[in-house]
């Protein structure tokens, strides 16, 4: 009483212009989707992982990010000295000042152009990283204009190759390496000396934000506190988690209207496949009518036209 599921495959090769244009379409929509909640999670991830316990972000009061926050040169350096900052192997403070800005870049294979984030930090900026390593090249040497990046970075912007020259406010810095930071949002970034950045960038001394790492815990507390309450510093301090976390707002906005946007792609593609299945039962009349005179019920008819649709849906799924 069951119609052999061959049927239906040889309906669909049969029907092959039909059934292509069907599993296109569907095949269109699940790709959007995926793309849109791929670019979502990938944010997710790389702001997730950024985010150390027992690191401490420093920025201007008010600044709601880095780009936005400006931080006193005499009042940045003093932050590295402050008890309760963590010391590193050589016996220096884990504090990295750091300038960031924003360059409007081509993309490579004429792709338009892009913001790319350029940060210019000092050697502790590395240890304050997740993971941090040089995977190809070597890291940069101060004072000669030189970048470091990811190797996703420089595959989607011109003049980022191992050797190329990179042009920040028309002067050329040197890529000489790539490097690895634990999938964090750094590897979303192009890096250089603090002070050849900001030498570039007619900047002389600036500093966006100070990054610390704390002993621990309980000096993570104690220096935040100081570091609001102080108001020789002027300055707001918040955990890196915390900041972090605070990024995702932006994630969670294009989130709502990915799913907006997939909910009408997703009815749209509804409609695509019952008009498909709408038409193929309309044009198979005389099929159906066969397929009842030798002896199908009509629950098994409607079965393999189900079973029809959900074959066209997964291949077009599998498309996507």
């Amino acid at each position: 009483d069951v119609i052999p599921l061959k049927y239906n495959l040889r309906s669909l090769r049969v029907r092959w212009v039909t059934t292509s244009l069907t599993c296109l379409a569907i095949g269109i929509v699940v790709f959007a989707s995926v793309l849109t909640f791929g670019m979502i999670d990938g944010i997710e991830h790389a702001l997730s992982a950024s985010g150390d316990p027992d690191d401490i972000i420093v920025m201007r009061k008010g600044a709601n990010d880095e780009m936005s926050s400006n931080v006193n040169p005499t009042s940045a350096r003093e932050l590295a000295n402050l008890p309760g900052v963590a010391m590193g192997p050589d016996g220096e403070p884990l504090a990295s000042r750091e300038f960031v800005t924003i360059a409007l870049k081509p993309r490579r294979n004429q792709g338009g152009t892009a913001n790319v984030i350029v940060r210019g930090l000092e050697p502790a900026g590395r240890e304050l990283r997740p993971d941090f390593k040089i995977v190809e090249g070597r890291d940069i040497k101060p004072g000669v204009n030189e970048l470091i990046t990811s190797r996703s970075i420089a595959k989607r912007f011109e003049n980022l190759g191992l050797g190329e020259k990179f042009e920040i406010n028309n002067v050329g810095f040197t890529v000489v390496g790539y490097f690895e930071a634990g999938g964090s949002s750094a590897e979303s970034e192009v890096w250089a000396d603090l002070r050849d950045l900001t030498s570039a960038q007619r900047f002389d001394g600036a500093v966006s934000i100070v990054n610390l790492r704390t002993e621990d815990e309980a000096a993570r507390i104690e220096l935040m506190d100081r570091i609001r309450n102080d108001e020789q510093f002027g300055l707001k301090a918040v955990s890196e988690t915390e900041y972090f976390e605070s990024q995702k707002s932006a994630a969670i906005a294009i989130k709502v209207v990915a799913y907006i946007i997939a909910g009408f792609l997703t009815v749209g593609a509804m409609f695509a496949a019952a008009n498909t299945m709408y038409a193929a039962v309309s044009s198979r009349g005389r099929e159906i009518g066969t397929l009842r005179a030798v002896g199908f019920p009509r629950y098994a008819v409607l079965t393999s036209f189900l079973v029809e649709s959900l074959v066209l849906c997964a291949l077009g799924g599998v498309l996507g």
